[in-house]
C-alpha cells in the first residue's frame, strides 16, 4: 500500500521497497544501524511536500538523505520510515555573480559546485575532507565546514535563504536574497545544523566569496602535540587568521606514508600545515610572520615553494581518513570520540589528553583535524569481532566526550550529533535542551522529521 501511495508522487521508478536496496540506506559510515520501510528519490520540491504530507496522515518517519557520507547515524532510520534520497536534485539553478550568490538544490556535490563557480573567480569557502561525495545538503544539515573555517567560518555563514518543507508539508522561504537583513527571527539559521529534524531543505541561496590571489602553505614539524597546540595559541594570539591550520600527529604522519609512500613528511612528533591567502605581497608576509612566530617551538618550518608542492601537502592531509586502516590491516576504522571541539587555548591539554589516554588504554589513537578552530579528529581501529575491543574504543570516546565538555567544548564540531552522540546533548547543554525540545514540539508535533536524533 506504501509504495503505490508513493508511486502515485514520484512514479514507480522512483521507489523501492527491495530488501537489498533498504539495506544500503540502512546505514552510513557510523556504527548505527537502521531499516527503512521505503526508499524514495523525488525529484522537485512538490514532490516532496507530497511525501512529507503522505507521511504525517499515516504517522511514518521522514528522513532526508544526501550522499550517506555521514558519521554519526544522521541519516539512518532508526525508527524505520521513508528515506527520501535527495541525490538526484542536484541542480546549480543559477549563478548570480552581479548578487554574490548561487542557488543550488541540496543534491548538488560539494566539489562539482566549486568547479562550476571556479570560472568566474568564486567560491564556496567551507572546504570538507568529503568534498568530491558530500553534497551541499548534507554539509547544511550538519553545518559542516572543513579545513577552511579558521578564515571564512562554517556553512552557517553563507546561508542567506532556504526553501524547506515542513513537517505538514508546508514549503517556506526562511531569509532574503540580500546579503544581511535584520527583519524577523532567523529561521534560516534555525534549519542550519538542525539534521533535518525541523524540516527539509529543497533549495538554498548560498553567499560567494571571491577566490584568493594567492596562496602559501607553511610546514611546521614539532617534537609532540602539545608544542604544536601551542604554536597555534601563538599563531592566533599574533592577530594572524590563517585560512586553514591543520594538524597531523605522528601516528598520522607514518600512516599517510604507508599508504601513499610518495607524499613527502617529515619525521615528527607532530606537523602543522599552515595556509594564509590573499593579496600576494600580503600573503609573502604573513608567511614569513608565521614562520617567526612558530620558530621558539618548530624543530622545522618549510615554506611550499610552487603550487605542486602546496598541493602535494594538502593532498597528504586528506588522505588521512582513508589512510588509517592502514595501522592494522586487521582492523577497521571507527567513527566515535572524531570531531571534538575545544576553546583556542585549551588545545596543548587537550592534545596531552588524548595521547595519555592512548598510553592509558594501549590503543594507537590518530590525531589530526582543524586545529585552527579548536577542531580535532582522533581516529581509532578495531577488529570488529572483537566485543572486548569494542568496549575499550568506546571507553576511550566516552572519556574524549566529556573531557572536551569539561573544557568548555564540544562532542561535535561539524560532523553532527545524530545518534551517535546524542547521548551527551544534555550534558552540554544543561540548560538549553527543554528549549530545542519545545522548538521540535513547536515544528514538528507529531515527531515525524528524522525522530530518535539529536536526544529530542
Amino acid at each position: 500500500m506504501l509504495k503505490e501511495q508513493l508511486e502515485r508522487i514520484v512514479g514507480e521508478n522512483n521507489v523501492s521497497t527491495r530488501s537489498s536496496e533498504l539495506y544500503c540506506y540502512s546505514f552510513d559510515a557510523s556504527q548505527v544501524k537502521g531499516k527503512a520501510d521505503a526508499v524514495v528519490r523525488p525529484q522537485t520540491t512538490e514532490q516532496v511536500a507530497d511525501i512529507v504530507r503522505l507521511a504525517a496522515e499515516l504517522g511514518l518517519p521522514v528522513i532526508a538523505r544526501g550522499a550517506g557520507s555521514g558519521l554519526c547515524g544522521g541519516a539512518v532510520p532508526v525508527n524505520g520510515g521513508i528515506v527520501l534520497d535527495l541525490s538526484s536534485m542536484d541542480r546549480i539553478v543559477d549563478i548570480d555573480i552581479d548578487n554574490l550568490q548561487v542557488t543550488v538544490e541540496p543534491g548538488v556535490v560539494h566539489e562539482k559546485l566549486n568547479q562550476a563557480l571556479s570560472p568566474y573567480g568564486f567560491f564556496f569557502p567551507p572546504d570538507p575532507g568529503s568534498t568530491a561525495m558530500c553534497t551541499i545538503g548534507g554539509l547544511m544539515a550538519n553545518n559542516g565546514s572543513g579545513m577552511r573555517c579558521v578564515k571564512y567560518g562554517t556553512t552557517r555563514n553563507y546561508v542567506l535563504d532556504l526553501e524547506v518543507v515542513m513537517a505538514d508539508g508546508k514549503i517556506v522561504r526562511t531569509g532574503s536574497r540580500t546579503l544581511k537583513t535584520a527583519s524577523g527571527y532567523d529561521l534560516t539559521d534555525l534549519m542550519i545544523g538542525s539534521e533535518g529534524t525541523l524540516g527539509i531543505i529543497t533549495q538554498a541561496i548560498l553567499r560567494l566569496h571571491p577566490l584568493p590571489r594567492a596562496r602559501s602553505v607553511i610546514l611546521a614539524s614539532f617534537e609532540t602535540t602539545t608544542l604544536a597546540g601551542r604554536a597555534v595559541v601563538k599563531i592566533l594570539s599574533a592577530g594572524i587568521i590563517p585560512s586553514a591550520c591543520e594538524i597531523l600527529d605522528s601516528t598520522a604522519i607514518e600512516t599517510v606514508r604507508k599508504y601513499d609512500p610518495s607524499v613527502e613528511l617529515p619525521d615528527a612528533g607532530a606537523i602543522l600545515l599552515i595556509e594564509v591567502d590573499g593579496m600576494e605581497n600580503a600573503v609573502k608576509e604573513e608567511a614569513k610572520t608565521v614562520g617567526q612566530v612558530c620558530s621558539e617551538l618548530a624543530s622545522e618550518i618549510r615554506v611550499a615553494s610552487t603550487a605542486d608542492e602546496s598541493a602535494r601537502l594538502w593532498k597528504a592531509r586528506r588522505l588521512v581518513g582513508a589512510a588509517i586502516s592502514r595501522i592494522d590491516p586487521k582492523r577497521s576504522r571507527v567513527y566515535v570520540g572524531e570531531d571534538i571541539g575545544v576553546p583556542i587555548k585549551e588545545l596543548p591539554g587537550m592534545l596531552e589528553y588524548v595521547r595519555s589516554l592512548s598510553e592509558e588504554f594501549a590503543i594507537p589513537i590518530m590525531t589530526y583535524g582543524h586545529i585552527g578552530d579548536g577542531n580535532l579528529h582522533t581516529g581509532m581501529t578495531m577488529d570488529m569481532l572483537d566485543e572486548k575491543g569494542m568496549e575499550i574504543v568506546n571507553t576511550v570516546a566516552d572519556r574524549i566526550y566529556r573531557h572536551a565538555i569539561e573544557l568548555g567544548g564540544t562532542v561535535s564540531a561539524e560532523h553532527g550529533v545524530g545518534k551517535a552522540r546524542e547521548s551527551y546533548m544534555e550534558l552540554e547543554h544543561p540548560t538549553s535542551m527543554a528549549v530545542m525540545r519545545m522548538i521540535k514540539k513547536a515544528l514538528d508535533p507529531q515527531g515525524i522529521l528524522n525522530p530518535g536524533k539529536m536526544g529530542l
